[in-house]
């Protein structure tokens, strides 16, 4: 991955290790349960997801008064897949510390 910046490249090793340890759920329809069961701690979506899709999680969130950490991150699609091997728009990190540390490394803090 050219040019990017070192903590970024450390988010999305971090996103990789939560994937391994089981500890995400990518996709839309994951994402969604993971929000819905209250095991997602953090939700991010990738820099170039439809704006329609982001209103429906943040209306998902609102309807069932869930509140975690949201961000939309600078990584593309093809970032994340790249990074952790599965091509999703939008995940959710299902684990505290995990969320905590890639909260940090997105300078999110």
């Amino acid at each position: 991955m050219p040019d990017m910046n070192t903590s970024k490249q450390k988010a999305l090793s971090m996103l990789g290790l939560a994937r391994r340890a089981g500890k995400l759920s990518m996709g839309h329809d994951m994402a969604e349960q993971a929000i819905l069961k209250k095991k997602a701690k953090l939700l991010l979506f990738c820099s170039d997801v439809s704006p329609r899709l982001i209103k429906e999680f943040e209306t998902t969130l609102e309807k069932h008064s869930i509140n975690i950490a949201v961000i939309k991150t600078d990584f593309t699609l093809n970032e994340i897949h790249f990074g952790i091997g599965y091509k999703a728009g939008v995940l959710t990190v299902d684990d505290e510390n995990f969320s905590k540390r890639i909260v940090e490394l997105l300078n999110f803090d």
